[in-house]
């Protein structure tokens, strides 16, 4: 595991593990996504793993602050830890979270601290979540979905958020997917 990587799994460990295990089996499981996609992301693996080690910490207990995953998770590691500011980004903005922000009436607060972070990277770090069960498995994208909007019912922001996201999701895990078959990559 490079450096980058290694100090990220730790900061997961240390805020999700305990008081989270079931997210921490994910987050592993994301990680573990994110490491297979190392032959086609090059110099950006490191930052890969990174932020799938990372992109759920905003769910720890002692971090929530606006109670928006995403955007706790960004702010504590630029605040508390100085952390690099593609890798926040990518945290902040993991799996479509803007539209999401949207939904809650923080889009214009994500969007001003946390710009886009557009093209491989995003597109891979969408494939890592999306194709990972809570529990940490492999699972289909269309699936997951399905998961997710049974999780959370009917009437939920976060059942609204994935029906406007599914086709950026989707797209995200079929363009990285497009990019794993030539590399003889197994496709998930």
């Amino acid at each position: 595991m490079s450096t980058q990587a290694a100090w990220a799994s730790e900061i997961a460990r240390a805020v999700l593990e305990g008081p989270l295990p079931r997210r921490w089996a994910h987050t592993q499981g994301v990680a573990r996504q994110a490491r297979t996609l190392a032959p086609i992301l090059g110099a950006g693996a490191d930052l890969l793993e990174a932020a799938a080690w990372l992109h759920d910490i905003g769910y720890a207990p002692a971090l929530v602050g606006t109670g928006f995953h995403p955007l706790d998770g960004a702010r504590y590691l630029r605040d508390v830890h100085r952390a690099d500011e593609i890798l926040c980004r990518l945290v902040a903005n993991h799996s479509c979270a803007l539209i999401e922000a949207e939904q809650r009436g923080l889009g214009a607060e994500l969007a001003r601290e946390f710009p886009l972070v557009d093209g491989p990277l995003k597109e891979a770090l969408i494939y890592c979540d999306m194709t990972t069960t809570p529990d940490g498995r492999l699972i289909e994208v269309g699936a997951r979905l399905a998961e997710i909007r049974e999780r959370y019912g009917p009437g939920h922001v976060v059942t609204r958020f994935i029906r406007l996201a599914e086709p950026h999701l989707v797209g995200a895990v079929q363009a990285v997917q497009s990019r794993m078959l030539p590399a003889g990559l197994p496709v998930t």
